[in-house]
């Protein structure tokens, strides 16, 4: 059933230049997983496994998870917790929650201690240091709770060193224009799902139409019951890299899938590369030039 609703699994690889990237790290190599969802049906076994096998054959120097583990029961929580265990990295498992993982009381302690036991670290409003204070993980609450605060975390970090940080909601990113962000990682969306190529995501356009067109012409637009504009509201960045004001964006589109299902949008596991970003060489004023005879 899952294959039906998901598809093949898709692997992502980006390279993304960080200024001020320590030389040491050059070549640092990151896995992003998102969305799990997992229950059996929305992400079956079989992808969970290919998925961290995916990972750890990349052997990267750390995995993030971007969260939505679970959907709408903490259950399958521990037996999710075991497979994610076998992720293999160099410096450690970071982790954020998604809205799922405390969408209802308890949810979020159930997550974070099932995830904490199995050596991940879950951040909530946190910073991590696994390569040194020259280029720190921040790790945010999620931004339909209550306590996402990015002021008192970016506070803790001086505005001249490099960051990458973990934000499950890509609408996070216009907020977060405030603070300097060198890559911003984030899921939640799936992707849309469905995708319409070279127009992108069904939802975001039916949420265009329901912007331009009056209220009592929506009932008849499809899935307008969806209420995908609480899903997310810049469905722009539904999936991909993205400029976001002076900071960059990527949006995994996810592991996990609700019915209908996915067209033309596979669930992936994203490969990242940091490298250096080149200083612009300063072109020397002919009048300023020394000549030597």
């Amino acid at each position: 059933m899952h294959k039906i609703l998901s598809g093949s699994l898709s692997v992502e690889r980006l390279t993304i230049e960080i200024a001020g990237l320590p030389e040491s790290l050059e070549g640092t190599r990151l896995v992003q997983l998102s969305d799990l969802h997992y229950d059996g049906l929305r992400l079956s076994q079989e992808m969970l496994t290919k998925a961290i096998a995916t990972s750890n054959h990349a052997q990267p120097d750390i995995v993030v998870l971007t969260g939505d583990y679970i959907t709408d029961s903490t259950t399958p929580m521990e037996t999710l917790a075991r497979s994610l265990q076998q992720l293999q990295s160099q410096l450690g498992v970071y982790a954020v929650l998604g809205n799922h993982d405390h969408y209802r009381p308890g949810f979020k302690a159930t997550v974070t201690d099932a995830l904490t036991q199995v050596g991940i670290h879950v951040l909530w409003n946190q910073i991590a240091y696994p390569w040194g204070s020259e280029f720190p993980v921040v790790g945010l609450a999620d931004f339909w709770s209550r306590e996402f605060d990015p002021v008192s975390v970016f506070s803790k970090i001086p505005a001249s060193v490099p960051r990458l940080v973990l934000s499950h909601n890509p609408d996070t990113a216009a907020p977060l224009q405030a603070w300097r962000v060198d890559l911003q990682l984030s899921g939640h969306t799936h992707g849309g799902q469905i995708v319409v190529p070279g127009l992108g995501p069904v939802a975001g356009w039916l949420e265009l139409g329901k912007t331009h067109l009056p209220s009592f012409l929506h009932p008849w637009i499809p899935f307008s019951r969806n209420n995908s504009d609480r899903i997310v509201r810049h469905w722009e960045w539904s999936e991909g890299l993205h400029s976001v004001g002076t900071n960059l964006l990527y949006v995994n589109r996810g592991l996990g899938t609700y019915a209908p299902g996915r067209l033309f949008c596979p669930p992936e596991v994203t490969i990242i590369t940091l490298i250096a970003k080149p200083v612009p060489q300063r072109k020397t004023s002919p009048a300023m030039s020394l000549t030597r005879h």
